[in-house]
């Protein structure tokens, strides 16, 4: 196996494993790791149109996420409202339910984030990092990433 082809290959087991830890955690708070993501945004930067909420997503780069928030308004997590500066743009924000989802949350990917600290300990993760960001820098996901982490 060709190195590149080995590096691809890891790339996506491990996207794939975290995000199937990442899910089953989720499960009991009834959120999908996509719909979780739009929570956290929300909180962390709404009020968001859903393009610039679309614009900080990696699960749905390039994509409108207009059916993950569709989802998550029907539950009563996330609101739309029509935005007081211009009436022609609907904002969206987390709701109280939402933010209390969304503090879950944040305890359910500070464990994920244990366990991959645990597993990158005495690495040289920094090298890894510098690779991925020049790897995905000038690509959709990339750069909703890049928006999201100010790098």
């Amino acid at each position: 196996m060709r190195t590149a082809e080995e590096l691809r290959y890891l790339i996506l087991a491990a996207q794939r494993e975290g995000n199937r830890l990442l899910a089953h955690a989720l499960r009991p708070l009834g959120v999908t790791p996509s719909q979780a993501e739009v929570v956290r945004v929300l909180q962390e930067r709404g009020p968001l149109t859903l393009n610039g909420l679309g614009e900080l997503l990696v699960c749905e780069s390039g994509n409108s996420p207009s059916r993950l928030v569709d989802r998550l308004v029907a539950t009563g997590l996330v609101r739309r409202e029509v935005a007081a500066h211009d009436r022609r743009h609907v904002e969206l924000s987390v709701t109280d339910e939402g933010a209390r989802l969304g503090r879950r949350i944040v305890e359910v990917e500070d464990e994920l984030y244990r366990s991959i600290d645990a597993a990158a300990e005495g690495r040289d993760i920094e090298q890894v990092i510098g690779f991925l960001r020049a790897f995905v820098g000038d690509l959709p996901a990339g750069q909703a990433l890049a928006r999201r982490a100010g790098w």
